[in-house]
């Protein structure tokens, strides 16, 4: 397979379209980036990144160091992807055909897009609202990324769950009598998306008797990572979560547990 002078994939006489790739980059320290999203990243000829209407981007910035790395000469196209942060599904589906449209126009021309996404692309991830729009019509390659699950836990050294516990994850907007049921329903508990949810996390988990034993922890592997005691925290920002046990320190031995009372 050879380019064109204008970045077209040719195969014979027959123009080939790009490939549209899914780049998970990590919770937010740029060393937790695969191998394979650093080789696509530094290779593909256009990157498209979500970001609020106005500021920068999260996952911009964590690709920033990697992208900077290729230099002026060989800089890709970059597509911000801006879009009201709510949950709210217009304007937000209006942003997604805008920008499904803006990455086929180089997918049609042969060229290869990546679209970072924080995280793992379909862990919560943007990401899948390009793919539902795409993936019918182009080649797809999803590359999966460290969720803020997983990060979350290993920065707060608190392993998820053990033995046959039932993992819930448990988006902090959902409403109070939904996180109450849910919380009585699994072993252990991750909350993401805390932000302006904090009170009512708060208020479900001392009604499951569990707030002393959250933890809460922001900006996972961020410089600006923060933990604490959720019981002690007053405001969280979006990228919050908060992990819980109902067996507390579940993942200590039998022998432990006998010995510390838990």
């Amino acid at each position: 397979m050879g380019y064109g002078d204008a970045g077209d994939a040719i195969h014979g006489d027959e123009i080939m379209t790009g490939i549209l790739h899914g780049v998970g980059v990590g919770p937010g320290d740029p060393d937790l980036i695969t191998l394979k999203a650093l080789r696509i990243i530094q290779s593909v000829p256009v990157i498209a990144w979500p970001a609020p209407l106005t500021g920068d981007s999260m996952a911009r910035a964590i690709a920033a160091p990697h992208i900077d790395a290729r230099g002026a000469d060989n800089a890709p196209v970059e597509i911000a992807i801006r879009m009201p942060m709510s949950v709210a599904r217009f304007p937000a589906q209006t942003v997604y055909d805008t920008a499904a449209h803006d990455v086929a126009v180089h997918l049609d021309a042969g060229r290869n897009v990546a679209v970072l996404c924080e995280g793992d692309p379909f862990f919560y991830g943007s990401f899948m609202y390009l793919f539902g729009r795409l993936a019918e019509s182009y080649p797809v390659d999803v590359t999966p990324g460290i969720s803020s699950l997983t990060a979350s836990a290993a920065a707060l050294g608190a392993p998820l769950a053990a033995r046959n516990d039932v993992l819930t994850v448990l988006p902090a907007p959902l409403p109070a009598a939904e996180l109450r049921r849910r919380l009585e329903e699994s072993d252990a508990v991750a909350i993401i998306k805390i932000g302006s949810h904090l009170d009512k996390v708060k208020a479900a988990l001392a009604a499951a008797d569990l707030l002393d034993d959250a933890r809460y922890i922001e900006h996972a592997t961020m410089p600006s990572q923060t933990e604490q005691r959720l019981a002690d925290v007053v405001s969280a920002p979006y990228f919050s979560m908060v992990l819980v046990h109902k067996r507390r320190e579940a993942w200590r031995t039998d022998a432990d547990r006998t010995e510390t009372g838990s």
